[in-house]
């Protein structure tokens, strides 16, 4: 069989096996934790419906796919990232990498969420019933180290280990005794923070021909954890993404105008199948419009974005915004700035 008809076929049985999975049957729902992790980071992934697996030439690319990183353009790149989310709920993230040449490209990044503070209680035997505490403000954060190789000009791997923490903060809990009523009633402090390694592993495949690439990754595969009594695991989940490049069957020329559009499949370990389906047009490697539509996710939709392409002398501008409509919470922003040289 001649290489083109087994590329051919090999999409073919990518696509089947993509959508067969989206018949399987989620039996486990609402039982991870840790799940500031499945947050998506970058505006330009963001803004073209949350399609991040194959479609980065820079380090953001390891909060989606580690071997994306493969790819990256220049030899070194920053990004910092900032979402304002719902209800005063923020998150900020910032990755930087190396490109070590033939010996593959390593980067370090770290994710911050700020959930704000909240007013703490605890039951007591007086009129209201209870008492405050106080103000507390629980915190996450994630570190994470990804090493990715391009191994040939088709095809990259890529991994990310990274080390997890949440802190839910301090509350008062029965030591002794039975009830508030209870004259024998002795209470402590104890506090609620737990950190896990974890490892993302991910494969992107260009097939070099009308932009036709395909992406996969595992994230968050670590042990299960426990607060108190009862076992839960990381937000695991495996994906799975195809990109092309519409234009390439026409006669424009692409350094002008440019299109992407693709979709991906999620499989979440406590929940149904989620897809994404996207679009990016840029124009003269400077101006960028994005969209997309998210399916089967509970408020999140139909997302837009921005961005600007500069560059002086060797060092290239990267600035992204991407709106999100969020249902009932009303929508969520967020804002990217990179450079590359």
């Amino acid at each position: 069989m001649k290489p083109k008809k087994n590329s051919i076929l090999l999409v073919y049985l990518l696509i089947f096996s993509i959508f067969n999975t989206t018949n399987a049957e989620i039996i486990k729902k609402g039982q991870t934790g840790f799940r500031f992790l499945e947050n998506p980071i970058s505006a330009e992934a963001i803004g073209r419906g949350g399609l991040g697996l194959v479609n980065f030439t820079n380090s953001n690319t390891v909060f989606w796919n580690p071997s994306g990183l493969g790819w990256m353009e220049g030899k070194f790149d920053f990004n910092s990232n900032y979402t304002k989310g719902i209800a005063d709920i923020n998150y900020s993230s910032f990755v930087g990498a190396i490109n070590l040449g033939k010996y593959g490209v390593l980067a370090l990044d770290f994710l911050n969420m700020d959930y704000g503070e909240f007013y703490g209680t605890r039951r007591a035997n007086n009129e209201k019933g209870f008492e405050d505490t106080g103000v507390f403000s629980p915190n996450a954060y994630a570190v994470g180290l990804t090493f990715s190789q391009k191994v040939s000009d088709r095809f990259s791997y890529g991994v990310r280990s990274k080390y997890a923490v949440q802190d839910l903060g301090s509350t008062w809990i029965g030591l002794e005794g039975t009830d508030v009523t209870d004259t024998n009633l002795v209470i402590g402090k104890k506090d609620y923070s737990h950190g896990e390694p974890a490892i993302d592993i991910g494969a992107t495949y260009d097939f070099l021909s009308n932009g036709l690439r395909f992406g996969a990754v595992m994230r968050n595969f670590s042990r299960e954890i426990k607060y108190e009594r009862k076992n839960f695991p990381l937000p695991f989940l495996v994906s799975f993404s195809l990109s092309l490049k519409p234009l390439s069957f026409s006669k424009l020329d692409e350094n002008i105008h440019s299109l992407i559009v693709g979709f991906e499949t999620c499989h979440p370990r406590d929940f149904k199948e989620k897809v994404k389906i996207g679009a990016e047009y840029t124009y003269q490697n400077i101006l960028i419009i994005r969209s997309g539509y998210m399916v089967n996710y509970d408020e999140r939709g139909l997302t837009f974005g921005a961005g600007i392409r500069q560059t002086y002398a060797d060092v290239k501008l990267r600035f992204d915004y991407a709106f999100q409509d969020f249902g009932i919470f009303n929508s969520v922003h967020t804002f990217s700035f990179g450079v590359t040289y």
